[in-house]
């Protein structure tokens, strides 16, 4: 995303945040203390892939206001666990208003999860494997059409590409380039914001996973 301050707007409790951090208290509570913020946990980071999922065709507050819900029903996305949930637990789940009741995205969570387990055997750690992807330099949008804040990039490209060829399901590069935002992989918080330079510190702070082939 662009810097500049028009891109930051001064909530009702007087904090200058990015524009869409005001939205509600939900949003505020999320824009400033986990959004940019690295994060190298696999189940955290397994969490957000399936929510990122899940969200498709949804605004992410409906997501964002269920993911307590999400966590009871998929085991606080334990994807070892997950990755057991048999067919009678799909139908459970597609009962369970706590959730987005879409057996196609339920379906990919379990089926995300026997992959990220193999991630996991392979690479140390789902962790080691997404922190490899982080980008050196800034990207401008990737996508077909153009656009003044990035919505893909040639990075959540190839990371969508790369997972879905490891057998990963609704995950694209723009859901890609959402979750390499949360989770920190590219700090898009607004120069202007008082979380910009927060997710600078926080980044050099981090030290990502690596792994050896």
């Amino acid at each position: 995303m662009s810097s500049g301050k028009k891109y930051v707007q001064k909530g009702d409790d007087s904090v200058e945040r990015c524009w869409w951090g005001n939205g509600s208290e939900d949003y505020a509570a999320y824009h400033d203390n986990e959004w940019g913020y690295p994060v190298d946990d696999d189940y955290r980071l397994f969490e957000k892939i399936c929510l990122e999922g899940f969200q498709s065709g949804l605004s992410w507050i409906t997501i964002l206001r269920k993911r307590e819900g999400f966590r009871k029903a998929f085991k606080n996305f334990d994807f070892y666990k997950v990755a057991d949930y048999s067919v009678k637990d799909v139908e459970k789940l597609l009962q369970n208003s706590a959730i987005v009741r879409h057996r196609g995205k339920i379906e990919a969570t379990i089926n995300n999860a026997k992959c990220a387990i193999e991630i996991a055997k392979e690479y140390g750690s789902l962790a080691a494997y997404i922190w490899s992807f982080e980008p050196t330099t800034k990207e401008p949008h990737a996508g077909k059409k153009p656009a003044k804040f990035p919505s893909e990039t040639k990075t959540s490209q190839r990371l969508s590409k790369e997972l879905k060829k490891k057998g990963w399901k609704f995950f694209g590069p723009t859901t890609a380039y959402a979750f390499m935002q949360a989770m920190g992989l590219v700090n898009d918080h607004q120069e202007g914001c008082f979380c910009f330079q927060k997710a600078i510190d926080l980044r050099k702070q981090f030290t990502p996973p690596t792994y050896t082939t």
